[in-house]
This record gives structure tokens, C-alpha cells and sequence, in this order.
């Protein structure tokens, strides 16, 4: 094992165990490194790796800290990540989103407030009938961003968040494409608003694997 892994093994493992939780400020570098019989070199990049996926956070002048470790947080990472996709690659991040968003969207059903589905609704009226590729890609993300946080559940939220990434870009590549890609979107849209209203968590299921699958179908077809 190379020793910077070693080191982050070490720094792992004592998050792990407790040792170190969350907020908690990582003794100085040097007690640290003797402490778990590592240079200080490697101990030094074991923090810039583990900060970089948002394990710790180094602040200047203070010293370094676990982070609070919420799953938002850390799910970050990913989707960085995953803005490495090669093209061919986006029907697989399309299949992950096809499964788990209908869940969220269904989880959704008996969750989301009145006044978040009215906020919804206003939000595709304010998108009107003809609205640019870019607004529909934005309205679109805050759109289903908007439902899977209503199902109460940060991790499959910060999942779905992190698939967002290849998948836009399929979106844009369909408005530029398809003539009726807007219509049909804003249609599907709304056919799950109404579903989300009317507390049926298995339409609104279906509405939303229909609308990914959409995608889906037109991009496997283009690819």
C-alpha cells in the first residue's frame, strides 16, 4: 500500500471508530503523524485527498476538521465525478435515474405540502408554452429537485442531485433535436404535478418513469 493510502486508511479509521467525529479539530499535524507512525509528508496529502472529498476540511490559520459527514456533503464528490462520463456512458446514468427517481417521486405523494405543489405549479406557468432549451434544462432540474426533497430522504436526494450532471446535457441535446421535446416535457410535467396532487403515489411512479424513460429512449435512439 502506497504510504499516502496508508495514511488515509489510518485518518478512516479513526472516523470510523469513533476517535474523531464529526466538527471535531484533528491534532496538530506533527502529534497526529507520530501518533499513527506516518511522515508528515504523507499525512499532509492524505488531508488534502480526504479534504477534497469533503472528509475533512482544512481552514487556514485554524486547523483541520472533520466535517459534519452529511450525506449532501459528501455525495458532492460524485457528482463531480461523474461530469467524466464519456457520451456513450450517459444511458447508464440515465438507467440509475429511471430507478430511482419514480421511487422518490412515489415517496413524494404523501409528503409534499400544499404550498410546495402550488410553488411547482407557478413555476411551470412562469415557463409559459415557449420557453428556450436553457430555461426548460433549468426549470426542469429545480423541478425534480423540488419533488424528490419532499420525499424526506437527503441521501436520495444528494443521488439524484449528482446524476444531474451527464443527464442535462441529454436534456439540452433533446430540445435541440426534437420538435416537440418542450411540449411534451411541460405535458409530463404536469401530469405528475397532478398525480402529486391527487396523493397518488403510484401515477405519480409511473408518470415519472415515463418522463425519464422519454429521454431515454430518444438518446439510445441518437447515440
Amino acid at each position: 500500500m502506497a504510504v499516502t493510502d496508508e495514511a488515509i486508511e489510518k485518518i478512516k479509521d479513526m472516523i470510523v471508530s469513533g476517535a474523531l467525529r464529526p466538527g471535531d479539530r484533528l491534532p496538530k499535524e506533527s502529534e497526529l503523524a507520530a501518533e499513527l507512525g506516518l511522515s508528515r509528508n504523507s499525512l499532509r496529502e492524505a488531508v488534502r485527498a480526504l479534504s477534497l472529498i469533503r472528509i475533512l476540511d482544512v481552514r487556514q490559520g485554524d486547523g483541520t476538521y472533520v466535517t459534519s459527514l452529511d450525506p449532501q456533503l459528501l455525495l458532492e464528490a460524485m457528482s463531480f465525478v461523474v461530469d467524466f462520463h464519456r457520451d456513450d456512458t450517459v444511458l447508464e446514468f440515465l438507467a440509475v435515474r429511471r430507478i430511482l427517481e419514480p421511487a422518490a417521486t412515489a415517496m413524494a405523494a404523501s409528503r409534499i405540502s400544499e404550498g410546495q405543489l402550488d410553488a411547482l405549479a407557478s413555476q411551470l406557468d412562469e415557463l409559459g408554452a415557449d420557453p428556450s432549451v436553457e430555461e426548460l434544462v433549468a426549470c426542469d432540474l429545480e423541478f425534480h429537485r423540488g419533488i424528490v426533497q419532499s420525499a424526506g430522504n437527503s441521501v436520495l436526494c444528494s443521488l439524484l442531485d449528482g446524476l444531474s450532471g451527464p443527464t442535462t446535457r441529454a436534456r439540452i441535446w433533446r430540445g435541440l433535436t426534437q420538435e416537440d421535446a418542450v411540449a411534451r416535457t411541460l405535458r409530463e410535467h404536469r401530469a405528475i404535478l397532478a398525480a402529486l396532487r391527487d396523493r397518488d403515489a403510484e401515477a405519480a411512479r409511473s408518470w415519472a418513469t415515463v418522463h425519464v424513460a422519454s429521454v431515454e429512449q430518444w438518446l439510445r435512439s441518437s447515440l
